[in-house]
């Protein structure tokens, strides 16, 4: 199921003189690499590995190179997608090390909006020329089995155009587990009721060792390779990630990004690569020290690295790598450009996630803006749709404004914001127990949409909320 990009192509291209003399001013390791990469080759782990460690003229040439396989295999057009994140409940069973937007459901800021919200945020998401609505949120306590099939049907009955980008492995694994049955016909329930594409998260590094270590009872590797692999056979396709910076070395993440090449190879469902880089600020593994050597996120050197060799890695197989402006910020994500990245994400509208580890990039992204930062970088802007079809090619002189454009500076006022949700008493998290209290007391049922007491135990409850920031 390959996706293409319906940007400027141009594969033959031959390696620029001045980069094929560069590579001759190189060590040998790094040179053939490289000249392995722009004849058309899968660079291995080990490859991969001396382009890691790559510092002067090395780490110049790399840049280059996946430049130059990136205007070869998808042109000079960068695309976007007008989209929104709606993130339902940060109440989450598990206490991932690097999430700092979840809450025990204890805790006074848990919130959960119910699926009539929902629908209203993705309504007004489309109103303002959304495509796309990211739906993603934590594991709450007691969750109805079927509840993401309820929120995917009531966004298709309200908008049966708009493409739901929802749910990770981590959130189709638990919803398997508290609908007791497999994941997949748990998948195949989603893509009925409505789900287009899966957010490739909850991957961090695929390396059980090191998941262990910075979130113990996560998915594993091999159940996130399930549902990923599923989904691909089931026609659904999806996204892939990495979060970087943390405790991983340049093996581990070398590995990663050839076990997606692996997948790809296998099943072509992957649309895109997106590394997202460890945002340390309230990470609690960081923070309360609960993890020892915790790195506060990586260099500026390492995040293009890592977006370079996805590229020159992936080239062959897998045409889109994105750059999250969320992590990133707008300026780095501009540089990125030059390093073989070729697509901004999403406008977000509402971003929760990282805004929660602390960062500070804003929680929505203008399509002007995108188109600017395109620009300036010489290149073409495009909006795209999830899967990549272009919308529609922007000229130089196109200056039309979008209606996101027309957003004032007081973005939290119309669309809100996390740090007002958690405040908010009117979507407080009450535990299904309480609210079957309440129900017996009554001689009613629970809200619909809302945890209830059914499905599986506590006890076979084991999986947690999205620490990573898919952007569509």
């Amino acid at each position: 199921m390959p996706v293409a990009n319906n940007a400027q192509l141009n594969t033959n291209r031959p390696a620029p003189r001045d980069l094929e003399a560069l590579l001759g001013c190189l060590q040998p390791d790094a040179a053939r690499a490289l000249s392995n990469a722009l004849e058309g080759r899968d660079l291995s782990v080990e490859e991969a590995l001396v382009l890691f460690d790559a510092t002067g003229l090395e780490y110049s040439a790399l840049v280059m190179v996946a430049d130059e396989l990136r205007r070869r295999t998808v042109g000079d057009v960068v695309t976007f997608v007008v989209n929104r994140n709606i993130n339902f409940t940060n109440v989450c069973i598990k206490r991932c090390g690097f999430c700092a937007f979840s809450r025990d459901y204890r805790e006074e800021e848990g919130y959960f909006l119910p699926i009539t919200e929902v629908v209203r945020r993705a309504q007004e998401a489309w109103d303002y020329g959304a495509t796309e609505v990211c739906v993603q949120a934590g594991l709450p306590p007691q969750m109805e089995g079927d509840l993401y099939i309820q929120v995917c049907r009531a966004i298709k009955e309200a908008l049966p155009d708009m493409h739901i980008h929802g749910f990770s492995p981590e959130e189709v694994l638990y919803g398997s587990v508290r609908s007791r049955c497999t994941i997949r016909e748990y998948l195949q329930g989603l893509k009925d009721a409505g789900v287009g594409s899966l957010p490739g998260t909850s991957a961090e590094v695929l390396d059980q060792e090191l998941r262990d270590r910075i979130a113990p009872g996560r998915i594993s590797v091999e159940q996130w390779l399930e549902v990923i692999t599923t989904a691909h056979e089931l026609g659904i396709p999806t996204t892939s990630t990495v979060m970087f910076g943390h405790l991983e070395t340049n093996e581990h993440l070398a590995r990663h990004i050839a076990l997606l090449r692996d997948i790809q190879q296998r099943t072509g469902g992957f649309t895109e690569f997106v590394p997202l880089s460890f945002v340390h600020t309230e990470a609690p593994m960081f923070m309360k020290g609960l993890v020892d050597n915790v790195r506060p996120g990586p260099t500026g050197m390492e995040v293009v690295k890592v977006h370079a060799i996805a590229r020159i890695m992936l080239n062959n197989w897998m045409p889109n790598i994105q750059a999250s402006w969320v992590k990133e910020g707008a300026r780095m994500s501009q540089l990125l450009l030059t390093a073989g990245v070729n697509d901004l994400g999403g406008t977000l509208i509402n971003e929760s996630i990282s805004t929660a580890a602390g960062a500070q990039h804003g929680q929505l992204m203008r399509p002007s803006q995108f188109r600017q930062i395109i620009r300036q970088a010489g290149r073409i802007p495009a909006e795209r749709h999830t899967t990549y079809a272009i919308k529609r090619v922007f000229s130089d002189a196109d200056e039309a404004l979008d209606p996101l454009d027309l957003v004032g500076d007081n973005v939290e006022e119309i669309f809100g914001s996390y740090q007002r949700l958690v405040k908010l008493d009117t979507y407080r998290f009450a535990h299904p127990r309480r609210l079957a209290r309440k129900g017996a007391a009554r001689g009613s049922d629970s809200p619909q949409g809302l945890p209830n007491e059914g499905g599986a135990s506590d006890a076979e409850e084991h999986n947690p909320s999205d620490p990573e920031d898919d952007q569509g």
